[in-house]
């Protein structure tokens, strides 16, 4: 009879891959990374174990997107003791870094793609450092095991994808100027094509290193040098990032941004994230309404939603910074009389038209910074058997980075988060950048806990300045309308920029969009891809899910993996 019931379970498990009850999920943006979290959990290792693990593959097979030359934000939930627990793995500038550092002869910023390439843009990495703080914190497997999934993949081979291929052929002007990259990347001097296998024996070179002498093998001895080396010798915007810089880069760990939302609790990075504050900004001027009632279908569910989200972004774009250099009113942003304040100004009528920001209990006004463009960006979420449940987000910035590559893997751009120019109508910014400090990010991983404070749902995104907009859309699909995560990820995302709203150029967004043009808006339909990652909670189980946009996938220890 036992073994009948065993059979069963096992039928089940192969019937529903991505649901899992005492075993552990992961979901990220690349099947190889999503399989390399899988098998640290099947080898008894923790969330935080995983995470490593997929930290180390993504840097090689979504070298455009994230990586151990990058950072990232983690936010973690402790099954023990029910904690909540947030580490900054962002980049700081150099000591060499000043406000004027992207301005030209003129004294006006510097056209971006004209700061990206080469060492200018470079910002001290901080991953390593944040997978040491998670693993000392949460780690149960050694930790040399969990590079050894990345060591086999760089050492045997591992293929191009359509969306590496993709990047490499849109990028072919610019690698001209680093012969670094191409080496790797190129076959018969043009980009690989798909399907060709890349090995990077540089790569697992240094991997092999931290695997045996820990961090201090990133931030000091040869990589260390090989980092500064490539900055100060790069051919373009060569500038010095030292030995000194590098020494002294420390991952923080920082109290949990959280706040209600109906019957939840939700969770996610405060600053130099704004993620977390400009998310529940939006979900905070929406709870007064009835977005349950009203629906997915309805016009009335965008407008409100586009207005906030865009009252939200003014707050954002006034008030955010690193916290450790500048004072944030992150409790006045969430202040719920304050929401109730910003959401008068949204008309059921029709569109504003115009957002500016507000005054958040503790704080004074302040000029709002211009855009930052942003692009590559990772995110990936990861459920142990013992309900520990980590959600990341980590990113080397635009593609590929600065371009500049050490030991095999690439250095980020991501000092062209600060403000480009230091001042607004006369008044630092508080993104303006300064040595040591953390560039504002958009990255906004989270985790959402139900009434009983069992955690209900975990998620994140890539895409820049939109990854906000890519995390809401999603946390309304599933708490206000319903659905699943994975048919919350396949609603049309929603911007803003200068031609008005953006709308996904799908068929469901130009229904939306239709439905809208009483409420007054211009839209324009463009491509607003995410990479949306999730695990929720299914019952007892959990349920995986990723991004119908990309190849992500999610799997269960012990299943085959779910797309």
């Amino acid at each position: 009879m036992i073994k009948r019931l065993l059979a069963l379970f096992s039928l089940f498990v192969l019937a529903f891959p991505s649901l899992a009850a005492a075993q552990g999920v992961t979901s990220s943006a690349d099947p190889r990374a999503t399989e390399a979290g899988r098998e640290i959990l099947h080898e008894g290792g923790s969330a935080a174990d995983a995470a490593v693990a997929m930290v180390a593959v993504l840097t090689l097979v979504e070298p455009q997107s994230s990586g151990i030359g990058g950072g990232g934000f983690m936010v973690y939930h402790n099954a023990e003791d029910g904690s909540i627990s947030t580490i900054d793995g962002r980049e700081t500038a150099p000591a060499a870094a000043t406000g004027d550092r992207f301005l030209g002869p003129d004294g006006k910023p510097r056209p971006y793609m004209d700061i990206i390439p080469g060492g200018l843009s470079v910002g001290v990495p901080g991953n390593v450092r944040l997978m040491e703080m998670a693993h000392k914190k949460w780690g149960k497997l050694e930790w040399k095991a969990l590079f050894q999934p990345a060591i086999k993949l760089a050492e045997t081979g591992y293929q191009v994808t359509p969306a590496l291929n993709n990047w490499l052929v849109q990028f072919e002007p610019v690698w001209k100027d680093f012969p670094a990259a191409r080496a790797i990347y190129y076959v018969g001097g043009k980009p690989a094509p798909v399907g060709t296998t890349i090995k990077n024996p540089a790569y697992a070179a240094i991997l092999r290193e931290i695997a045996a002498r820990g961090p201090e093998a990133f931030y000091a001895g040869a990589n260390a040098r090989a980092i500064s080396d490539a900055v100060a010798k790069a051919p373009r915007n060569a500038t010095q990032l030292t030995l000194k810089d590098l020494a002294a880069y420390k991952a923080k760990e920082r109290p949990a941004v959280c706040t209600t939302y109906r019957i939840y609790k939700l969770c996610g990075m405060g600053p130099p994230s704004s993620g977390a504050t400009t998310v529940f900004g939006i979900l905070g001027m929406l709870e007064a309404y009835d977005m349950k009632a009203m629906g997915k279908d309805s016009p009335m569910s965008w407008h409100l939603l586009a207005e906030a989200m865009q009252l939200a972004y003014a707050d954002r774009a006034a008030y955010l910074g690193d916290s450790d250099f500048v004072d944030v009113p992150v409790k006045g942003l969430l202040d719920k009389a304050y929401l109730a304040e910003r959401r008068q100004l949204i008309s059921p009528y029709g569109a504003a038209g115009h957002y500016e920001p507000g005054t958040p209990p503790g704080a004074k006004p302040r000029a709002a910074a211009p855009p930052v463009k942003e692009q590559g960006t990772t995110h990936f979420v990861v459920v142990d058997k013992d309900g520990d449940v980590m959600s990341m987000t980590s990113t080397v910035e635009s593609i590929f980075g600065s371009q500049l590559m050490a030991n095999g893997y690439f250095l980020n751009n991501e000092l062209t988060d600060f403000d480009h120019a230091p001042t607004k109508d006369g008044v630092p910014t508080q993104n303006r950048v300064e040595a040591g400090k953390r560039p504002l990010s958009s990255m906004s991983p989270t985790i959402v806990y139900g009434p009983d404070d069992k955690v209900v749902l975990a998620l994140g995104s890539a895409g820049g300045k939109r990854i906000i907009m890519h995390v809401t859309k999603t946390l309304i699909g599933v708490l206000d309308w319903g659905l699943d995560a994975k048919a919350a990820m396949e609603l049309p995302n929603l911007f803003f920029g200068q031609q008005g709203v953006l709308i996904e150029n799908d068929a469901a967004g130009e229904a939306i969009a239709a439905k809208m043009k009483p409420f007054g808006y211009s839209f324009t339909p463009t491509d607003l891809g995410s990479k949306l990652n999730a695990i929720e909670r299914v019952g007892d189980g959990w349920r995986g899910a990723a991004d119908p946009r990309g190849p992500g996938n999610s799997s269960v220890d012990g299943a085959p993996a779910q797309n």
